[in-house]
């Protein structure tokens, strides 16, 4: 029988994953002074025990002013590689690729943890130790009324953000990180750049596309030659914004066009965010909503993509890629809700070819899979439901 094309390893430059999973950035809030815990390794290494072929961190800062919260993971100072290295080689040890995302959230820095309202900081926050800080945009538009006015941004000032950005390249290669994802999406900094809506400079880095697309260009390409040449590159973009005036998939087209001549290997297809939360967009919600812009950029500029957003089901994962709509696939809070999803899903697609048998769990963890093995005939015997597990 046929592996599912899901569970057929992928490789991008010089780097192989076991399967076309991967796990998506997502924030935990959970760091003091951007640094990796106890909490992130846990968080992250369920996940390479769960079967995925990349695991991603979730958003990193390249400078403090760049987190979106006080909790938030940073790769600004040397003294935070070390929590992550440790991190890496779990998700190594454990079959997984280690992958990181790096970020700076711009306009939308300097907001409260989501558990505590997921706006701006207020005098709540400030009494727990969350102080505001100064934040910047490409232009002086607040992200909504009551939210911090962004100092706009100098063109020395961005000079200096690049080698921020060059800075935490090296540290990823430093942590043992073996992916690395820009973060062009979700209304944070590079986001803010592309779209007319939050760009309204007069330089060279404003007005028509082609300017605003300059600034996130220049940091792709900066990020890329700081970045070993046999390790993959990936953007995370807004395809669209979702808002009357705001980007459209023809705009995605012309950056994802020009990220490829700059070195970006995979593109991260999401959309919205430019406004209130991060997956804010007015676009209609369903399963896998946003996997026709990974389709259609796949298809007109010829480049890996990667689709998101609720992909819950393994047959629906396996068609995506099966079809040619997508190469790789990324699972998010459906990972929250089950670390083990990739495991499932493939036992879920194995039923449905008829392959169930010996050597099942043959995938998953020896400690987990040796019980599991030997608990499979018994089940088979009993009367009752379907395991979970089996349902496609």
């Amino acid at each position: 029988m046929s592996q599912p094309q899901l569970f057929t390893p992928v490789s991008l430059r010089g780097i192989t994953a076991r399967n076309r999973i991967v796990i998506s950035p997502m924030c935990q809030y959970s760091a003091e002074d951007g640094v990796a815990n106890d909490w992130h390794l846990v968080h992250l290494g369920k996940f390479a025990q769960g079967g995925a072929g990349i695991v991603m961190t979730e958003a990193a800062a390249v400078n403090p002013e760049g987190r979106i919260t006080h909790g938030d993971l940073g790769l600004w100072d040397d003294g935070q590689i070390a929590p992550l290295k440790r991190i890496t080689a779990f998700l190594r040890a454990h079959g997984s690729v280690p992958a990181i995302q790096l970020a700076h959230a711009g306009r939308k820095a300097s907001m409260q943890r989501p558990w505590y309202g997921n706006a701006a900081l207020n005098a709540e926050d400030i009494a727990r130790g969350d102080k505001p800080w100064t934040i910047v945009a490409p232009s002086a538009i607040p992200m909504d009324d009551g939210w911090l006015m962004p100092h706009e941004l100098t063109v020395p000032e961005l000079n200096q953000l690049r080698e921020d950005f060059r800075l935490a390249t090296l540290r990823s290669v430093e942590a043992g990180f073996d992916v690395l994802e820009l973060h062009c999406a979700h209304g944070y900094l590079l986001h803010e750049f592309l779209s007319p809506l939050s760009n309204k400079r007069n330089d060279a880095y404003g007005g028509d596309r082609a300017g605003r697309m300059k600034f996130p260009l220049e940091v792709i390409e900066t990020v890329r030659a700081a970045w070993p040449k046999d390790k993959p590159l990936f953007v995370r973009i807004s395809s669209v914004d979702g808002i009357d005036g705001g980007i459209d998939i023809a705009d995605s087209i012309a950056f994802v066009t020009e990220a490829k001549t700059k070195g970006a290997d995979v593109i991260d297809c999401s959309s919205g965010g430019l406004m209130g939360s991060a997956t804010a967009a007015r676009i209609p919600r369903g399963y896998g909503f946003q996997v026709p812009f990974a389709e259609q950029i796949r298809k007109e500029t010829g480049i890996t993509t990667m689709a998101v957003g609720l992909i819950l089901h393994p047959q629906q994962a396996e068609e995506l890629v099966a079809q040619n709509r997508t190469d790789l696939v990324a699972i998010g809070r459906e990972a929250l809700f089950d670390p083990n999803w990739p495991l499932h899903a493939q036992l879920a697609l194995s039923e449905t070819k008829g392959e169930i048998g010996d050597g099942t769990f043959d995938a998953w963890p020896k400690q987990y899979g040796w019980w599991l093995e030997r608990r499979e005939p018994g089940l088979r015997k009993l009367d009752g439901p379907a395991l979970p597990f089996r349902k496609v």
